[in-house]
């Protein structure tokens, strides 16, 4: 008897993580691309996607010796607002191209969550460049920041570098709440920071590169006290977001995932604190998973007709089935 496979698609800023495997097993095959998927007047550019995705799916399937593909899960930054045209068009492509009869769409934010909790109510922040925290007590999502280096991310790896970089400045000028440490740390990475306006605002990646300095302000956070305020506010800043979308009453859980966390203790021990005070009814657990786990837990449950998660189109999308 064929037992129908799933394939479980991670969209994100450096290209595609792409897995297929049986539901209820983990991933027997794995793959990815090195290229992200367009963006352009009709938000998320479907026809990329699937060129990218094609060739590589049908590998991974005979790969991992699946027959089929009854489910299809695809996870993608930026599905939130510029998801439209995936909405309308994926789920037939991937019928049409890979027999896929289950489809699901989701916010990486969405598939972050999953990985990091599974189907439980709580709230994860997923904190990189960026910041998002996501939660839900399974009738609904509640969503805060998110909002792009200019206005919001806060507490984020550009927010932190950001604030790193203002202090090296304010350090240079002479003026209250520099530091010293921070300025010689700016201009062995940047050179002189009376050039670094020039170099960082013509740039198409500025929260990368402010992010860049996040390390270098963890680094001066233990004997710095200007660094390891920066990351005090940064933790204040992820539990704030935390708090603003967990389930207020029942037992939720919170997770952290993303690559800010390898911060370490600068970070890691002030937003414990930060956490404890502002959540005293929710569990802190360690996350479980990534959004490529989250995505393969989506097919899982989906494929068993038992997807317990709330459907909001712009965040989780189960496309209707032939004929509904």
């Amino acid at each position: 008897m064929t037992v129908p496979g799933y394939l479980a698609v991670d969209s994100g800023g450096s290209g595609l993580r792409v897995a297929v495997g049986v539901p209820g097993r983990p991933p027997t095959a794995s793959g990815e691309t090195r290229e992200p998927v367009r963006t352009g007047a009709r938000g998320i550019d479907p026809d990329h996607l699937m060129a990218q995705l094609l060739p590589l799916a049908m590998a991974l399937t005979e790969r991992a010796g699946v027959d089929e593909l009854g489910t299809a899960v695809v996870g993608a930054a930026g599905f939130a607002s510029l998801g439209d045209a995936l909405r309308a068009e994926l789920p037939g492509a991937l019928e049409r191209e890979l027999g896929t009869r289950a489809v699901a769409l989701a916010a990486d934010a969405v598939t972050a969550y999953v990985g990091a909790l599974g189907p439980r109510p709580g709230a994860v922040v997923a904190a990189g460049t960026g910041l998002i925290a996501l939660g839900t007590d399974l009738t609904g999502w509640r969503r805060a920041d998110g909002w792009g280096h200019l206005l919001g991310d806060c507490g984020g790896g550009a927010w932190i570098g950001r604030a790193g970089l203002e202090a090296a400045l304010r350090a240079h000028d002479g003026r209250d709440g520099g530091s010293t440490a921070l300025l010689a740390a700016a201009e062995e990475q940047f050179g002189p920071v009376r050039e670094l306006p020039g170099r960082l605002y013509p740039r198409t990646d500025r929260p990368a590169m402010l992010a860049s300095f996040a390390p270098r302000v963890a680094e001066q956070a233990p004997h710095d006290p200007v660094a390891a305020a920066i990351l005090r506010a940064a933790a204040r800043n992820m539990a704030e977001s935390a708090a603003a979308v967990c389930p207020a009453s029942g037992a939720p859980e919170v997770a952290f995932t993303g690559g800010l966390l390898r911060l370490g203790d600068p970070l890691l021990v002030p937003l414990r604190e930060e956490v404890a005070d502002r959540l005293p009814h929710a569990r802190a657990v360690r996350a479980e998973g990534d959004p490529l786990h989250g995505c393969v837990r989506i097919a899982t449950e989906l494929a068993a007709g038992r997807l317990a998660l709330p459907g909001e189109p712009a965040l989780l999308y189960v496309a209707p089935a032939k004929g509904d």
